[in-house]
C-alpha cells in the first residue's frame, strides 16, 4: 500500500503546479490531504499502542515521533494524543477518513470530550459532524462552544474564570534599551484593547497614504508608505499611552457596549457572543455589566431589526441593526466583522434604491469596491 502512495506521490510531485492550480483541483487536493492526514493519525495511535518505539529505547511514541520523523515535539504529541481519542469518536473518525472534515475539525470535538460531555458528546456527534461538514469552520467553532455550555452549563462558568485567569502582560526593557513583550488578554478585555489598538492604526494607514499620495502625485502602494504594518501598530499603543496618560483623573470613562438579541434564539439559536464572534459564557459579562451600556436588538421577520436607543450607538440606529443582522462582510468568501466594514445599497442609491435594511449589507472596502452584481430577478 504504501508503495502505491509513493508511486502516486511521485506523480503528483511532478506534475507542473499549473495542472493542479484550478478550484476542482484544490478541492480535490485539501480532501485528499485530509484523508491522508486521518490515515497517519490513527498509525500513529496504532503506533503507539504497539510499543514499536521501546525497542530504539525512546521514552514515548511521540518521543520517538519527534526525533526520527524530525516533527516538532508538540506536533508530535498531538498527532499520538488525537488517534488515542478517535477510538472514542467513531463518526469524527468516519467522516475524516472521508475527508468530509479536517484533523482541526476533529481536535476541536476531541478537546471539548471529558467526563461531563462524554455522554452528550456520544449522543450529539453525528450532529457535530455535520455542522463541521457544512459550516466555515469559524461558524463550526461557535458552534461547538455554544454545545459546550449547554452539555457542561456548571462547568462554563468555571471555564470562563479560568480563561480570564491566564491574562498576563510581559513589558520589559532589554540590555539595549529596547523594550521587549508579549501579551495576553481575556476575550472582552481583548476586543476593548484590540478594537481600540486597530481603529488608531487605520486612522494612522490613511495618514501614511495621504502623505505617500501627495509626495508621489498618485495613487501609492503598500510598499511607498513610510511605515510596516508593524511600526503603525507600535505607533498606535505609543498614541493609547499618550492619551491615557493625559486625560484628567476625573475624566469619563467609555461604556463597553453589550446588545442583547431578542427573538435571535428562536430564529437562529443560542447567542453569547462579542461581536467579532468570540462565544462567551454569560457570566463572562457580569463583571462589566455596572460600567457598560446595554443595546436591545429584536429580530422578527426576514431578519429585519429594531434597535433600541442607547448612548453608545455607531453612525445611526440603520447601519446598527446591519451590523448586527450581517455579523461579518456579507461576500461570502470573506469573515471581516461588520464594525469594519461599509455599509452598502444593494440596489445603488443613484438607481432610486432605499436607504434602508432591506436595501443594505456590510461589505469590507475590497468587495464594495470588487462587488459582485446582485443576482438577477425572477
Amino acid at each position: 500500500m504504501l508503495s502505491a502512495l509513493h508511486e502516486v506521490m511521485e506523480e503528483l510531485t511532478a506534475a507542473d503546479p499549473s495542472e493542479l492550480g484550478d478550484a476542482d483541483s484544490m478541492l480535490a487536493l485539501h480532501r485528499e490531504l485530509a484523508r491522508l492526514e486521518a490515515v497517519v493519525t490513527r498509525a500513529a495511535a496504532a503506533f503507539d499502542a504497539s510499543r514499536d518505539w521501546e525497542l530504539d529505547g525512546s521514552r514515548s511514541a511521540s518521543a520517538w515521533l519527534a526525533t526520527r520523523c524530525n516533527l516538532p515535539r508538540q506536533t508530535a504529541r498531538r498527532r499520538v494524543s488525537l488517534g488515542r481519542k478517535l477510538r472514542h469518536l467513531p463518526v469524527c473518525e468516519a467522516a475524516w477518513l472521508e475527508g468530509d472534515v479536517t484533523g482541526s475539525h476533529v481536535a476541536a470535538i476531541a478537546a471539548v470530550r471529558r467526563t461531563d460531555t462524554e455522554a452528550a458528546l456520544a449522543r450529539d456527534e453525528k450532529l457535530l459532524v455535520d455542522n463541521a461538514r457544512n459550516l466555515r469552520f469559524e461558524g463550526f467553532v461557535r458552534t461547538l462552544a455554544y454545545w459546550e455550555q449547554l452539555a457542561d452549563p456548571d462547568g462554563s462558568d468555571e471555564r470562563e474564570a479560568a480563561r480570564t485567569g491566564r491574562r498576563d502582560v510581559y513589558l520589559t526593557e532589554s540590555f539595549a534599551g529596547m523594550w521587549l513583550g508579549k501579551m495576553t488578554l481575556d476575550p472582552i478585555s481583548g476586543a476593548i484593547v484590540g478594537g481600540e489598538l486597530e481603529r488608531r492604526e487605520d486612522a494612522l494607514f490613511e495618514k501614511d497614504w495621504a502623505a505617500a499620495r501627495a509626495r508621489l502625485g498618485r495613487e501609492p502602494t503598500i510598499a511607498d508608505l513610510d511605515r510596516t504594518p508593524g511600526q503603525r501598530r507600535a505607533d498606535a499603543l505609543v498614541e493609547m499611552a499618550t492619551r491615557s496618560a493625559s486625560l484628567p483623573p476625573t475624566s469619563k470613562r467609555p461604556a463597553p457596549l453589550f446588545s442583547v438579541f431578542v427573538g435571535y434564539e428562536t430564529l437562529h439559536g443560542r447567542i453569547c457572543e462579542l461581536a467579532r464572534g468570540t462565544v462567551l459564557s454569560p457570566g463572562a459579562l457580569l463583571p462589566w455589566l455596572e460600567e457598560a451600556s446595554i443595546e436591545r436588538a429584536v429580530f422578527g421577520l426576514k431578519g429585519r431589526v429594531e434597535v433600541s436607543a442607547t448612548s453608545r450607538l455607531f453612525t445611526g440606529a440603520t447601519r446598527r441593526a446591519l451590523e448586527l443582522r450581517d455579523r461579518y462582510c456579507t461576500d461570502p468568501s470573506c469573515d471581516e466583522p461588520a464594525d469594519r466594514c461599509q455599509a452598502d445599497h444593494t440596489v445603488g442609491y443613484a438607481e432610486g434604491g432605499p436607504t434602508t435594511q432591506d436595501n443594505g449589507g456590510m461589505l469590507c472596502g475590497y468587495h464594495n469596491r470588487h462587488k459582485r452584481p446582485p443576482p438577477a430577478g425572477p
